[in-house]
């Protein structure tokens, strides 16, 4: 089921939930006859481990549900018998004792429709452990994969790294926004941070990631650029990666941010697998496409050409999202989802762009040396983001006006000067 859900992220309504997890249900029963007696019964209990998954771990008013309540509830929910009661005490406190994530990412929504259990919202992204099912490593936040052998170090050097918003765009707790200095590492798809003073095992080769790294951070998917907005430290870029992450990076000079930004995209630009359809409901909302973080295998010119075909499309879809506005006078949500939906199509097409430019000069310089590349092509910016709209004058052939020197007087006109003048209502004028 974990193998499941994380190849199919389940979103929409509940019932286009449970009719996916149904079609799981009669194909394990398929796969495992001797485990259930019907596929119903491993619905039940699939609907079952996700729900106590969020009881025990998602936030809840009052206590949590205990190993004898999980077994009571599920008493002849199995084709009118009990499911081993092993079997569900093993389950429980394997949930209870680790939670239960796919892919790092959550999302809450209404549950199974069961209404013997009334435990709250489910999380799709939960799985349950089979009987003797081991338990796969959890991957880290963000969605990242682990460094496959042989994966090309990209860069190495110190960055101070500032997070501004989490996983989906959330915004960075306060604590968490200050500036900390690292030992980064780029190495495939993944940036490895060792904090200072941190001790490096001798055996290890000098290409390989620490021991003690904090969580490492997927760059798939992303884009680097220089982060022109952030005027309080010099030398930072801007770091977006897939699932909506934003974070800031201080490089000691100028040459080395620049350095940073090429080789993050060209890492990103060589190893980013295309991305999947987005997921399909009755509800008519804007989603994204899911971004896949298990590396390309592609060859650049392949790679080249992909990105060429996406942001080709990507434009398109641009180009007709800004045809048909929205009404003036239509629903706040709809004015919110199409800004969001403008937003994430700038994004990507700037994204794009920087992927393709970086690729061509990549394969013309024989994509072999990174240093040979970065000498000959030099530092690949993103395109800038377009101007912000300055404030327009009445008449642009007059210059605005200075501001007159402090102390002195302005003389107004009696138009501009500002008067308070009493209101009488109608219906009290004969009272006065």
């Amino acid at each position: 089921m974990e193998t499941f859900l994380q190849a199919l992220v389940l979103t929409g309504e509940t019932q286009e939930r449970e009719r996916i997890l149904g079609h799981f249900s009669r194909r394990f029963h398929h796969c495992n006859p001797g485990a259930f007696p019907s596929p119903d019964a491993v619905h039940t209990l699939t609907c079952a481990i996700m729900l106590l998954n969020t009881d025990l771990h998602g936030p809840r008013l009052g206590r949590a549900m205990t190993s004898s309540e999980f077994v009571a509830n599920l008493s002849g929910m199995m084709d009118g018998q009990d499911f081993p009661k092993e079997m569900l005490k093993a389950l429980y406190n394997s949930i209870r004792t680790e939670k239960l994530e796919v892919g790092g990412r959550e999302y809450r929504g209404p549950g199974c429709g069961n209404p013997k259990f009334g435990f709250g919202d489910v999380t799709p992204g939960d799985a349950a452990l089979t009987p003797g099912m081991k338990r796969r490593r959890r991957r880290s936040p963000g969605g990242a994969p682990r460094t496959p052998d042989g994966a090309t170090t990209y860069r190495r050097g110190w960055l101070a790294r500032k997070v501004l918003a989490e996983a989906d765009g959330k915004k960075a707790p306060w604590g968490r926004r200050g500036w900390k200095p690292f030992q980064t590492v780029l190495k495939g798809t993944l940036l490895y941070f060792l904090k200072a003073g941190t001790p490096r095992r001798g055996s290890e080769p000098p290409g390989t990631p620490p021991a003690e790294a904090e969580e490492p951070l997927g760059v798939h998917h992303a884009l680097a650029e220089r982060a022109s907005k952030y005027t309080k430290r010099p030398h930072v870029f801007r770091l977006q990666t897939a699932d909506q992450r934003v974070l800031l990076f201080q490089a000691p000079s100028e040459e080395e941010m620049s350095s940073w930004i090429s080789r993050i995209n060209l890492a990103a630009a060589l190893l980013s697998s295309p991305p999947f359809p987005a997921a399909v409901g009755s509800q008519r909302r804007f989603a994204r496409p899911i971004l896949p973080a298990a590396p390309s295998r592609s060859p650049p010119e392949e790679q080249h050409r992909a990105h060429e075909e996406w942001m080709e499309r990507v434009a398109q879809e641009l180009f007709e999202h800004q045809r048909n506005l929205p009404e003036k006078r239509g629903r706040a949500r709809d004015l919110d989802e199409y800004r969001v939906k403008k937003e994430y199509l700038l994004y990507e097409r700037r994204r794009y762009e920087t992927y393709v430019q970086v690729l061509e000069t990549w394969i013309n310089s024989g994509a072999q040396d990174l240093e040979g590349w970065e000498a000959q092509a030099g530092a690949v910016a993103a395109p800038p983001e377009p101007p912000n709209l300055t404030k327009a004058h009445s008449s642009p052939s007059l210059a605005p006006e200075s501001a007159p020197p402090a102390g002195v007087r302005v003389k107004r006109n009696i138009s501009e000067r500002r008067t308070v003048r009493k209101v009488i209502p109608k219906r009290n004028k004969n009272l006065l």
